[in-house]
């Protein structure tokens, strides 16, 4: 085991794929009872049934959409641990930007993340020194032309992540992101990147690109109990990319 998690409730979100999915399988190894939850139904089956372990839970559901949402946390158990790994990335140079697309970004990539947050706390769902760990993005950091929009979502992700830990440090409850750099995912498949440019981009990695491993262990460490003295960090997993930038 790299850090145990024996007995300790964590819920996954966008756990149905690439960095999520990962996690999920991750935690399930050090012994977690894990929650997950995505939009896709065959595909979190999928995660749902490589998980190692017994008695996990599984739940289809929009966390942009209250009602569902708040048909979620009803039916949790009080958690340990949550990773918020949903989220969404589109390029969009800042000329041509689609203010409805900047929206929908936004409200998956933060505004669902705090309402989530939000949420759980209300109905008392977290106990105390319970670990909450965001994926961000390193994006949040640079300024890659056409990510103006996916880039400012991450920012405040980062921002609202130092905040929920001055707040909550009464409560013991730790806060932190992780900001990982480009990470080999049907994700990136999906972004219709050509050989060529995926290889100019490996190139600005002096350890090349990132697996959604890497990831995860990052994510095992910081909802384990050796994290128990960090809070509001942001821990970038980049391979030396912001070395250059």
């Amino acid at each position: 085991m790299l850090f145990s998690l024996q007995g300790k409730h964590i819920l996954v979100t966008g756990a149905s794929s690439g960095i999520g999915k990962a996690i999920a399988l991750c935690l399930s190894k050090q012994g977690a009872k894990l929650i997950i939850t995505g939009r896709n139904a065959s595909r979190l089956k999928e995660t749902f049934d490589a998980l190692e372990g017994s008695n996990h839970l599984q739940y289809i559901s929009d966390l942009t959409d209250k009602t569902s949402l708040d048909v979620l946390v009803a039916s949790l158990p009080p958690l340990h641990g949550v990773v918020f790994c949903a989220g969404m990335i589109d390029y969009m140079s800042a000329k041509q930007i689609n203010v409805d697309a900047m929206r929908k970004l936004m409200e998956t990539n933060f505004d669902s993340q705090i309402a989530l947050y939000q949420a759980l706390h209300l109905q008392k769902k977290l106990s105390k020194g319970a670990s909450l760990v965001f994926i961000s993005s390193v994006s949040a950091q640079t300024a890659v032309p056409a990510t103006l929009s996916y880039a400012a979502s991450k920012a405040a992700l980062n921002a609202g992540v130092r905040v929920l830990a001055s707040e909550l440090a009464k409560f013991k409850i730790r806060v932190n992101s992780i900001s990982p750099g480009l990470v080999e995912t049907p994700l990136l498949e999906h972004e219709n990147m050509d050989a060529d440019s995926l290889k100019q981009n490996e190139a600005k990695y002096p350890l090349g690109l990132g697996k959604p491993e890497d990831v995860a262990h990052a994510v095992c460490f910081l909802l384990s109990d050796e994290a128990c003295w960090i809070t509001g960090t942001d821990l970038v997993i980049d391979g030396g990319y912001l070395l250059h930038t």
